[in-house]
């Protein structure tokens, strides 16, 4: 068994995005890809995973329509839920070695940390990630806030603090009445800092927050027990950041 790669979408603002791209990109991966995938909840201010989860299981106890499209996925895919671990940053890299010394086999390890790194538990967690993917969106309070957290990696990076292996930019919730030019002139910003952009934008868009519904009949894009429905993907970009995301993992 290889060790597993470890990522983070993060950053110290609410709203960018960071927990939705790790509840997609994981079920993508594991549901629709079949890659062997762990969650770590360690958002402890809210555990947004964990409940995301709850609210699944409820629906599959109440929803007919919500259970269907769970069965038919079970039946299809022979794929129970993705583990998903929920724990304080202070323990969480214990618990999940602990996970991988038992023998399970992961290829990827997404963690969902609090947006701030003023906690030593956060900055334990960081530095041992292959990955860190900074969501950024073209809104002034959360592109200096996503650009202030960057450039602190980017401060560990540059002086050995840090055992971050790669981290790189991620624009999301892009409005394509924006002007492209206004993203290259950002990104040019990015790059003298040295900092690294993902090729793939992340569109603004309703379907990344589409959940199942008590009362609704209709196509789940964000769970954690099942993948987002193919007739919704077209247009999110989803496929291709979770491409560009196993090219830089080398998986």
């Amino acid at each position: 068994m290889t060790d597993p790669k470890f990522v983070a979408f993060s950053t110290q603002k609410g709203g960018a995005g960071k927990t939705t791209l790790t509840v997609l990109a994981a079920s993508y991966l594991y549901y629709v890809k079949g890659l062997k995938v762990l969650v770590v909840d360690c958002d402890y201010s809210q555990y947004s995973i964990e409940e995301m989860r709850q609210r699944d299981k409820d629906l599959i106890e109440c929803s007919p329509q919500f259970k269907k499209l769970f069965s038919d996925n079970l039946r299809q895919t022979k794929l129970a839920p993705y583990p998903l671990l929920t724990a304080k940053p202070e323990e969480a890299m214990q618990k999940v070695r602990e996970i991988i010394e038992d023998g399970n086999d992961i290829d990827i390890v997404f963690f969902d940390l609090p947006g701030t790194v003023n906690n030593r538990g956060v900055v334990n967690i960081l530095n041992c990630m292959d990955t860190v993917i900074v969501p950024v969106a073209a809104d002034k309070v959360i592109l200096e806030s996503s650009l202030a957290f960057a450039l602190k990696i980017q401060e560990w990076l540059t002086t050995g603090r840090t055992q971050v292996k790669q981290m790189y930019m991620l624009w999301n919730l892009v409005d394509a009445r924006e002007k492209t030019d206004l993203y290259d002139q950002y990104e040019a910003v990015f790059e003298e800092y040295g900092l690294m952009t993902l090729k793939t934008k992340i569109p603004d868009t309703k379907k990344y927050r589409r959940e199942g519904s008590k009362t609704l009949n209709r196509a789940v894009f964000r769970s954690t027990v099942m993948p987002p429905d193919k007739t919704l993907l077209k247009g999110t970009r989803l496929s291709e950041l979770t491409d560009e995301l196993l090219d830089l993992l080398k998986l």
